[in-house]
């Protein structure tokens, strides 16, 4: 059984098609990418997977379960949990107590937080960890805003960790860096979905990035999937070769721009 299920889920904003009779399956345990140019309906299909955007129509299900009308809370307690490409973190609290929030909000607890994280020795000990497992340890005091990019990036990956998902949606999580931070960050991510077992779906526009982490590729476009395959099979797809890049033949996913 897939861990995740959609079936003909349609979104649409007026004569845009974001979200088009997609059908997909995620097994449990893989790294898929999810590609496509901008306007693909990437980031609308994962909005309408983690309830941020309602379907029209289809289904989604979690572990054969239908949670097409499940709520966002609902959701992450089921555990789905994203990232954003603009990063979403509380910014004059420190990096420690945006990670401490992110737990006792997974716990339910939403009195007093910040109070209560620096007297919750369970807490400390989790928060921490995680900032050790995101490389984000030494800033552990420091305010989120006066993070690096990269770093605000890694922050934001886990504060969805620390729902301590099953399923983890990153949108972008390299956006904005530079090629050197773009390698750490993933090799990070990577490190901690796999080591922890979780599924991951990553929307990404590196190429690179994509061929070199991704057991999968899914590649959408017009709202529709296009194609999908492993990294191999879609290096070698000249539809998907002109669609992304606007040419094709031996080579093009090497070619310089």
């Amino acid at each position: 059984m897939a861990l995740l299920q959609t079936i003909d889920l349609k979104r649409y904003f007026g004569e845009t098609r974001a979200v088009d009779n997609v059908s997909l399956s995620i097994e449990e345990g893989e790294f898929v990418s999810l590609v496509g140019p901008n306007g693909a309906g990437k980031t609308s299909l994962i909005n309408v997977i983690s309830a941020r955007l309602d379907a029209e129509s289809g289904k989604v299900l979690f572990r054969g379960d239908d949670i097409t009308r499940a709520s966002v809370t609902e959701r992450v307690r089921l555990g789905i949990a994203r990232s954003f490409q603009i990063v979403n973190l509380f910014d004059d609290l420190s990096t420690f107590d945006n990670v401490a929030l992110a737990i006792f909000s997974r716990e339910g607890k939403t009195a007093h937080l910040n109070a209560l994280a620096h007297r919750d020795h369970a807490v400390i000990t989790e928060a921490d960890g995680i900032l050790g497992q995101f490389g984000l340890a030494s800033k552990r005091d420091e305010t989120a805003r006066d993070l690096a990019q990269g770093e605000r990036k890694l922050l934001d990956v886990a504060l969805a960790y620390a729902l301590r998902p099953k399923l983890l949606f990153l949108d972008e999580p390299t956006s904005g860096v530079s090629t050197r931070d773009k390698s750490q960050i993933m090799d990070t991510i990577a490190s901690v979905v796999r080591g922890e077992g979780i599924t991951a779906v990553i929307v990404e526009h590196d190429m690179d990035v994509v061929f070199k982490y991704s057991d999968r590729i899914v590649v959408m476009a017009q709202g529709a999937i296009l194609a999908q395959g492993t990294p191999d099979e879609i290096r070698q797809n000249d539809q998907v070769a002109m669609t992304l890049l606007g040419t094709s033949g031996p080579g093009a996913f090497t070619r310089k721009e």
